[in-house]
């Protein structure tokens, strides 16, 4: 955690407020909070089932301090799960739909999870069935329980409740977005994750008027706190729940709730702008005001249709669930919205761009990010080996991502160090190469990655999606292009593959770490 001086100096300067999350709720409140297809809840009946609900998991022997492993969709019951375990001081540990037996086994196990919250069947998928690795845990089921415990069965008196959680105690655990091995586990304290989603509510301009459209997972950190559902409770907004993230499902929502906000990752906004681009007649999303883009760096190109096709802003969005979060301004000029990632939060946000060796690099140029604050972590949960190498000795976070920051304090992201290619010395950043070949009309998405070659060390291999009716793709045709475009000889991609569709991760990001799998089956077959 953060030293005792620091945490000090962050509660005078008022980024800590001595808050826990659950003072979002609020008793006797009529007005909606959340919408979950027919179903709306209001902030009051919130308030009451979450102290309900506490009393029911305490009934069970959950304390303050256990662990509970929550494994939900986009359901109304997330919220009184998550809430009821924020008032008896239990640890969520966020589980995402798509996770199934070796991540959920391990998240049990390694946190030593006295309980298992999950649905019935979710896309297809039988959640109970999970049960048989969640290790000595409690299996409390939303839905048809089947053999287990029904979570609509669980209430109890709450007058009977312990004390809460004092504001500086760890109030979850969220998983890392590593692509490499199972995640590790970030502890975020009620008081540092109150204050992001507080600060990301004011940056966004929510109002009680706001009405956002859950999209992605409820569990993600963009869709908990950037400004997401936390945000949106903190300004006194509407809440309402995509069960999936299609075009088929959100634009309806968005047209008949009248949604002004929602948040994405770059694959899904490829897939919202071809589907209205080609709808006729075109849906009513004129309540839309602003639609984020976050999770991966969100090309120029694809940022530059978003305005025209959808009547809306664009807002990059660049964090990570370890803490720092950045975005471009609303209002900001469209030549910042179109080609940055964003700037920080906080005027506390300490950002260092260093070389390999920890060197502060040359103002403007590449490097890799580190970062401490007052909303990012000092470690990771029971994660000693690890902090030693994803943290400097003074609490630097070493993000992984390589960035510059531009004179005016905003950050443009380079790529990830890891998918960072080097073709015989020559460095190539994975998302420039793709940011050209998304101009190509032919090109919907597309993804490089590194393939080990003997003689070069590595070389480039890009995965294509292709537009719907477009001329077939062909490695030369792609290469001559990028030529045209100025692109670096070392640069232009050595192999190509063209695909239906890129696997993807739990919360629709392109899961480069497959893409990479796939190709080392290939070659070793």
């Amino acid at each position: 955690m953060w030293p005792d001086d620091v945490a000090d100096r962050y509660r005078k300067l008022g980024y800590w407020t001595g808050q826990t999350i659950g003072t979002l709720l609020r008793p006797g409140d009529d007005r909606i909070a959340v919408v979950d297809g027919d179903r709306e809840v209001s902030y009051g009946r919130l308030h009451d089932r979450a102290l309900s609900l506490a009393a029911g998991f305490a009934g069970l022997g959950i304390t303050k301090g256990d662990r509970v492993v929550v494994q939900l969709p986009n359901l109304a019951e997330y919220f009184e799960v998550i809430f009821a375990l924020f008032r008896l001081g239990a640890l969520p540990v966020f589980a995402l739909p798509a996770h199934r037996s070796a991540e959920i086994g391990y998240f049990c196990a390694h946190t030593e999870a006295v309980a298992f919250v999950t649905t019935d069947v979710h896309e297809g998928f039988d959640h109970r069935t999970l049960a048989a690795v969640a290790a000595d845990a409690r299996v409390i089921v939303a839905g048809d329980p089947g053999e287990h415990t029904a979570l609509s069965d669980l209430h109890g008196d709450p007058a009977g409740l312990p004390p809460g959680p004092a504001p500086g105690d760890l109030a979850f655990l969220q998983l890392s977005g590593g692509s490499t091995g199972l995640p590790k586990l970030i502890p975020r304290t009620h008081d540092d994750y109150l204050y992001s989603a507080r600060a990301s509510a004011e940056i966004c301009e929510l109002t009680a008027d706001s009405v956002y459209l859950a999209a992605l997972p409820v569990a993600h950190n963009f869709t908990m706190s950037s400004p997401g559902i936390l945000g949106v409770l903190h300004a006194g907004g509407r809440i309402v729940l995509a069960r999936r993230p299609d075009p088929a499902t959100v634009l309806p929502l968005i047209a008949t709730e009248r949604v002004t906000i929602t948040a994405v990752v770059p694959p899904l906004a490829l897939l919202w702008l071809d589907a209205v681009a080609g709808t006729t007649p075109r849906l009513d999303l004129s309540s839309l005001r602003v639609l984020q883009v976050g999770g991966a760096k969100l090309g120029s190109t694809v940022a530059a249709r978003v305005q025209p096709v959808l009547g809306c802003q664009v807002q990059q969005v660049f964090g990570m669930a370890e803490g720092l979060v950045n975005y471009t301004r609303l209002g900001d000029p469209e030549e910042v919205v179109l080609n940055t990632q964003g700037r920080p939060i906080s005027p506390d946000d300490e950002i260092l761009v260093v070389d390999d060796e920890d060197r502060p690099v040359p103002p403007g140029e590449v490097g890799h990010l580190l970062t401490r604050g007052p909303y990012t972590i000092r470690g990771y949960w029971r994660a000693e080996e690890h902090n030693r190498e994803a943290f400097t000795p003074d609490g630097f976070y070493r993000t992984g991502d390589l960035v510059r920051v531009r004179p005016d304090g905003y950050l443009v992201v380079e790529g990830r160090a890891k998918d960072q290619i080097n073709r015989g010395g020559e460095k190539i950043a994975a998302e420039e190469v793709e940011n050209h070949l998304l101009t190509h009309p032919g090109v919907h998405d597309a993804a490089v990655v590194a393939v080990p070659d003997e003689y070069l060390g590595e070389r480039t291999h890009v995965f294509v999606v292709p537009r719907a009716g477009a001329e077939p793709l062909t490695l030369p045709r792609l290469r001559g292009y990028l030529r045209e475009r100025g692109l670096a000889a070392y640069k232009i991609p050595d192999r190509l593959t063209v695909v239906g569709a890129f696997p993807i991760t739990g919360v629709g990001k392109t899961s480069r770490r497959e893409l990479r799998a796939a190709l080392r089956a290939i070659q070793e077959g």
